[in-house]
């Protein structure tokens, strides 16, 4: 089933991005496996899914030390965690994980930069963007997102890499496109004021429900959980 729903989202990506006048291989497919164990990664894994999403970080860093050895030779995952990060949980989140989605605050970043085992290669970071000002949501306000970015990029042991975003549920398609098509325009506002090291390349926009609409408005990473392994309980 993981490997028939994973064929259903890649057409979608492709369908989506041809009708935004993309090529298919400009967005990227985060697996969202949170609340689902080793088996159903591997069953991805099988696939050729390498590219996989974790909100719990306690749970995530059990799959990505148990999962090496299960693996065949040469076959290795790329880890990115999506979910708030607390301070204490900062250490795990830099010893394991090769991405974080969800960096909000200086804080956490320096945390984050100061953790990073120096063996490793740096964290790849995105900035999470509260792009509509929910009350319960995380990320930082738009009007603050280039001065985080500025002081992100300082930071040894990292590298910033873009802006993600987790608008509320939009009522339809043009709603939806409204809404993310705000982000990449702060996307690209960052970009033209030519104050970072190097110019952001990820925009990780939309899920299940509107990956079509965030590729339209210019996602580069959609974050697909339920499409793929089911819903969760």
């Amino acid at each position: 089933m993981i490997v028939r729903n994973l064929q259903l989202v890649r057409d979608r990506i492709t369908t989506a991005c041809m009708a935004a006048g993309r090529q298919p291989d400009s967005v990227r497919l985060l697996a969202v496996s949170k609340t689902f164990g080793v088996d159903a990664v591997l069953q991805a894994a099988t696939d050729g899914q390498r590219s996989f999403g974790e909100n719990y970080i306690a749970e995530g860093v059990e799959k990505i030390t148990a999962l090496p050895s299960l693996l065949p030779a040469g076959v290795s995952l790329e880890w990115h965690c999506i979910g708030p990060v607390q301070s204490n949980k900062t250490r795990l989140v830099a010893e394991h994980f090769d991405w974080v989605q969800s960096v909000d605050r200086l804080k956490i970043a320096q945390r984050l930069s100061e953790q990073r085992p120096a063996g490793l290669a740096p964290l790849q970071i995105c900035i999470q963007v509260n792009i509509d000002g929910g009350a319960s949501k995380s990320g930082v306000a738009p009007a603050d997102a280039l001065a985080l970015a500025q002081e992100v990029s300082k930071l040894p042991r990292l590298q910033l890499r873009g802006l993600m975003a987790i608008p509320e549920p939009a009522p339809d398609f043009i709603a939806a496109c409204a809404v993310h098509q705000r982000v990449r325009e702060l996307f690209d506002q960052i970009n033209r004021a030519g104050t970072l090291p190097a110019a952001m390349d990820t925009l990780s926009l939309g899920m299940t429900a509107d990956l079509e609409a965030a590729i339209q408005a210019g996602s580069t990473m959609v974050r697909v959980g339920t499409a793929i392994f089911g819903g969760r309980s």
